[in-house]
């Protein structure tokens, strides 16, 4: 039996998204722009939580007519929540690119399966050092 394709409304997306881990950042998008993002390497754990910063990636994907552009950047999460565009050292670097191609894989499967939409990555979202 076939599944019919549905529409990705906002309400759908947002659905979908969600059920791909803990990369969406829901508070910060609006329809059409979603924003993800993955703490992939700590930088120092013998700090306490509240004090560590992370080494990882984010991404902002646009939407437009069931079309879908990737924008993704690397760098640091600071201890005020926010992104710092830096290039880690290489070895951190590896699992850096590691966890974003697991997660674009799972994303651009999820979106053809259920909405028939592809994905295409387009120039970086910060440009990297």
């Amino acid at each position: 039996m076939s599944q019919l394709v549905k529409e990705p409304t906002h309400h759908r997306l947002n659905i979908a998204f969600k059920s791909l881990g803990p990369y969406l950042r829901e508070e910060k998008y609006h329809e059409g722009v979603y924003l993800f993002d993955c703490l992939a390497v700590c930088i120092d754990d013998k700090k306490s939580p509240e004090h560590r910063e992370f080494w990882g990636w984010w991404m902002e994907l646009k939407f437009d007519h069931n079309f879908f552009e990737a924008s993704y950047a690397v760098g640091r999460f600071d201890l005020e929540g926010k992104w710092v565009d830096e290039t880690p050292e290489d070895h951190v670097m590896e699992e850096v690119i590691r966890t974003k191609n697991v997660f674009h894989e799972k994303l651009v499967k999820m979106l053809h399966d259920k909405f028939s939409c592809d994905v295409k990555i387009v120039e970086p979202l910060v440009e990297t050092k």
